[in-house]
């Protein structure tokens, strides 16, 4: 009996000193389940360049502070880096890793704002327009509500070319609320696949080149981009030299590109839709134009299947279709408007299909007498319930290799004067002549 109860005791004595050990955190139970790791402290959220060096002052060299900030919300696995009111010079390229914001002050496109709001000062290396873009987004990552200016760009006809402001290196990069003020190109959604880009509120006067889309495999998005004079270089060189050079959108490979609300004005070319070694477009462009500019719309190629589509669009001057191209083109419910030297609102040289409905075409044939506002010379095309504006004017011609054509319903000026050379394979009918003006 005495063996039991000093045995018992012992028991007693152990389970006390074991429960004492893990209140204290000197012995660790296993269970089933086994050792839970204790929960990490989360990150801060969000981050500010200020805490990590940076002055926004416009003297000191901001480079390091940001690539710091940077480094930072990539080991969160993602966060949001907010830029506070100040100018800060950047002298090196900046990355922006994935799943991570880079943010400023502003929530919606700003106008004057170089020394204001939060601004980015690119004092990057001019001359090779080749280089490293000035920023650099990977996949999910953004940039918000800041404007970017270069100081040492000029107003003159031979501006320094530099590399892309803005450049998308995986899918869902976005880009909103942000002024570009004077980059000679500024934003590049297409030297790397860029899926499912999302550009909304893109203000810039983009001297040489605007947007650049290719390699887009799913829908991308471009939503109130604004390439207008935003630094005052209307009465400088440098105009003629945009006017002369510029192309403010170039697409290439893009499947399901949907555009909204994109304007230019002052551009050798507004709206370019080229061929890449990835293949060509097709898009959906809705409450968008180019203005005071030779050739508001070049077509070299899109998609044979789908193409592109433009409704309640403005055009100055016109719209051109070559001789490459192969898919449909369709525009509904667009305006086209002369500049000084405008002969023709559309000449259409493709072996695709083109349509113009219930179209408004205000004066062409400026320099040379008996131009029409549309020349087709070869494919197809459909011109129904348009209205050409110009009295004692050509409206139409249809070349002699063009395949079929079809010229009805429309409202004419003047007298009706639509020049068929391809024959039978061209319908013309029920087109009235109005009284008045």
């Amino acid at each position: 009996m005495e063996d039991l109860n000093r045995m018992r005791r012992e028991l007693l004595r152990k389970a006390g000193l074991a429960t004492a050990m893990t209140a204290s955190g000197m012995l660790a139970i296993d269970n089933d389940a086994g050792a839970q790791p204790r929960p990490k402290r989360p990150p801060r959220s969000p981050l500010n360049v200020r805490d990590f060096g940076a002055s926004g002052d416009g003297k000191k060299d901001d480079t390091r502070a940001f690539e710091r900030a940077l480094a930072a919300a990539e080991g969160d696995g993602g966060n949001l880096i907010t830029i506070p009111r100040g100018e800060y010079r950047i002298t090196a390229p900046l990355d922006i890793p994935a799943s991570v914001t880079l943010e400023g002050v502003s929530r919606a496109p700003t106008i004057r704002s170089e020394h204001r709001g939060s601004c980015l000062l690119a004092l990057v290396e001019g001359g090779n327009a080749e280089g490293a873009p000035l920023i650099t987004l990977h996949e999910n990552a953004t940039l918000a509500g800041l404007t970017v200016y270069y100081p040492e760009q000029r107003k003159t006809a031979d501006p320094i070319p530099y590399p892309w402001t803005v450049r998308g290196d995986g899918d869902n990069c976005s880009l909103v609320d942000v002024l570009l003020v004077n980059p000679y190109q500024a934003v590049d959604f297409g030297t790397r696949a860029a899926g499912r880009h999302y550009v909304r509120g893109l203000y810039a006067q983009a001297i040489y080149r605007g947007l650049f889309v290719d390699k887009c495999f799913d829908v991308g998005r471009l939503s109130d981009v604004h390439f207008w004079p935003f630094w005052e270089v209307w009465q400088t060189p440098l105009k003629q030299f945009t006017e002369k050079e510029g192309i403010a959108f170039i697409i290439g490979r893009t499947d399901w590109e949907y555009v909204g609300n994109c304007f230019c004005i002052g551009y050798s070319v507004g709206f370019d839709f080229v061929r890449t070694k990835d293949g060509s477009a097709n898009a959906v462009f809705t409450q968008s134009g180019s203005d005071v500019g030779p050739l508001a719309v070049r077509v070299q190629n899109v998609q044979d299947h789908a193409g592109i589509a433009f409704s309640n669009c403005q055009f100055m001057t016109g719209i051109e279709i070559k001789e490459t191209n192969r898919g449909p083109v369709k525009l509904t419910s667009c305006g086209f408007w002369p500049i000084n030297g405008a002969d023709r609102h559309a000449l259409l040289e493709g072996s695709g299909h083109t349509t113009f409905t219930a179209c408004h075409f205000s004066d062409w044939a400026r320099t040379i007498p008996g131009t029409p506002a549309v020349e087709a010379r070869r494919g197809s095309v459909t011109i129904n319930g348009c209205d050409f504006a110009a009295p004692g004017k050509a409206q139409v011609r249809i070349g002699p290799d063009v395949d079929a054509a079809i010229v009805m319903g429309n409202r004419l000026r003047g007298a009706e004067a639509i020049a068929n050379e391809a024959g039978a394979r061209a319908q013309i009918g029920l087109n009235a002549v109005a009284s008045g003006a």
